[in-house]
């Protein structure tokens, strides 16, 4: 399957690269094969800023979209590196960043937003890292989510 297809079927449009917060690559290769993607936040220049905490400002299922939508700059980050999306192999390891009341105890609900969107587009055999749901006091520019990648290409 083509990943570009099956980015049109589910109505996904793919994003300018987004700004960086700080002195870092957005996408950093390393090994023979591997690539870290940097913490993403769920906005960019197009979209609205979301800010606030999971459980307070933000219910389950607006998280689940802030995350869904760090999911798609993070592919669009991908395209404009590699691109072709059809390079990537497997996603090895999603860590995802949650900033939530104290009292807020459903991290991994949120954080399936980005995970079910890695499915629907890769496939399960790709698209399903190992993966990690951390709640945090604060985020940067305090916004809800941020997601950082670990993949795997293809060899050439």
């Amino acid at each position: 399957m083509n990943v570009y297809d099956r980015l049109e079927e589910l109505g996904i449009k793919l994003s300018d690269p987004t700004p960086k917060g700080g002195i870092y690559s957005l996408v950093r290769p390393y090994g023979d094969h591997l690539l870290y993607v940097s913490g993403t936040a769920p906005h960019n220049a197009v979209d609205e800023n979301m800010a606030g905490k999971l459980g307070s400002e933000y219910t389950i299922e607006e998280g689940q979209e802030a995350a869904r939508r760090c999911m798609i700059n993070i592919i669009s980050n991908l395209h404009h590196e590699l691109g072709d999306l059809n390079r990537i192999k497997q996603f090895v390891k999603l860590l995802g960043f949650v900033a939530s009341a104290p009292d807020f105890y459903e991290h991994p609900q949120v954080i399936n937003g980005a995970s079910q969107l890695l499915k629907d587009v890769f496939g399960d055999e790709i698209g399903l890292p190992a993966r990690s749901a951390i709640g945090v006091a604060a985020l940067p520019w305090n916004i809800p989510v941020e997601i950082e990648l670990v993949l795997e290409l293809k060899e050439s």
